[in-house]
């Protein structure tokens, strides 16, 4: 079926009651969605349109969860939520994404509505301990939720658009105003995001224009990069931000990406080394021989190394004897909405 899809970048509206339309395809699968929906009473509309008609969101959410449990491919059927008899096209969407946004719905309305704040996070240079910059965190004001749920909620609600850029704006608005011109502001970027240029490129030129903010100042900081396959289409969208006058930085690098095949092909001005790399680094034989070898990398290819996830002083110190260059962890100071050190010299003293 070629269908239009309802846009993804906006919530599901879950009547209290309604119909539940199912579109059966033409796959083996086919067949047992129909056995199950036979099964549950669903009325046959067509051939391959089935629907019901639930009363309340609990028994929406008993029909989803059956068939969620009784259908491996669950995902691949097309469905909608519908108050008149005969949905139109535009309510389309796959049965995974009515299943995600009927269980979760109190989060997305904190994704859409919920009042969010950015906390920030120093990182500073290992020569000079002066802040390099600010990682800028996303939360709640309210604190009623982990950022981290509101994240996991938006990528499996196809939600992670708008949160993302509510992230944005936050992290601008934390700066206004706060750090000084020449101190960088880190942002976080799902890949998601940023290969989508109205989403990401676009928006953030336009907040970097109207707060009056230098593109050098701002680094753009790709989260889960051990996750990104498409490494021609990556390299292309950073290649998009460095030309506009920003920085790019690869968050959670492991082994993966620290080869010079995959660096010198994305080109990044920075990369974060994943936390775990640099837990026990002082007495690990393993994560040194890596570390290692990502500053041999990064000396070839003129990239910043950032450690971060320090939480303790011998790690600090073996990390600035082997030439780090950049660091960020508890050690340092925890992510707050007013770090110590924000209105202060840059010149920190951690001990």
């Amino acid at each position: 079926m070629n269908h239009s899809y309802k846009s993804c970048f906006q919530p599901l509206k879950i009547e209290n009651k309604g119909y539940l339309s199912i579109f059966i395809t033409s796959c083996d699968a086919g067949n047992r969605m129909i056995e199950v929906l036979n099964n549950l009473h669903f009325s046959a509309i067509s051939t391959n349109h089935y629907r019901t008609y639930y009363e309340n969101k609990a028994q929406l959410k008993e029909l989803l969860s059956y068939l969620h449990s009784e259908l491996l491919e669950f995902h691949c059927f097309e469905g909608c939520l519908h108050k008149c008899d005969i949905p139109s096209l535009h309510e389309l969407c796959s049965l995974n994404t009515i299943y995600e946004h009927t269980f979760h719905e109190e989060i997305i309305d904190m994704i859409i509505n919920a009042p969010l704040i950015s906390f920030l996070q120093p990182i500073i240079d290992l020569k000079n301990k002066e802040v390099y910059g600010y990682v800028s965190l996303l939360h709640i004001e309210n604190q009623t939720i982990l950022p981290s749920q509101l994240f996991e909620v938006a990528k499996k609600t196809d939600l992670h658009y708008i949160l993302d850029k509510r992230a944005r704006t936050e992290a601008i608005n934390a700066r206004i105003n706060r750090i000084p011109a020449g101190i960088k502001t880190f942002i976080n970027f799902s890949p998601a995001t940023i290969t989508n240029s109205e989403f990401g490129l676009k928006h953030t030129l336009k907040l970097l224009k109207n707060n009056n903010i230098a593109p050098n100042d701002v680094v753009i900081e790709v989260v889960d990069t051990e996750k990104v396959t498409e490494l021609l289409q990556l390299s292309s969208l950073l290649q998009s931000y460095r030309e506009c006058g920003m920085i790019v930085a690869l968050d959670d690098v492991g082994p993966k990406y620290a080869t010079m095949d995959v660096l010198s092909k994305l080109q990044p001005n920075i990369i974060k080394i994943n936390s775990n790399y640099i837990q026990n680094c002082h007495i690990n034989p393993e994560n040194q021989r890596f570390l290692e070898q990502c500053i041999l990398l990064a000396k070839a290819l003129n990239i910043k190394v950032i450690a971060k996830g320090i939480e303790e002083k011998e790690e600090y110190d073996y990390l600035q004897s082997i030439g780090i260059h950049l660091a960020q962890g508890y050690f340092i100071e925890q992510p707050s909405k007013s770090p110590t050190y924000l209105e202060k010299p840059t010149s920190i003293s951690l001990y």
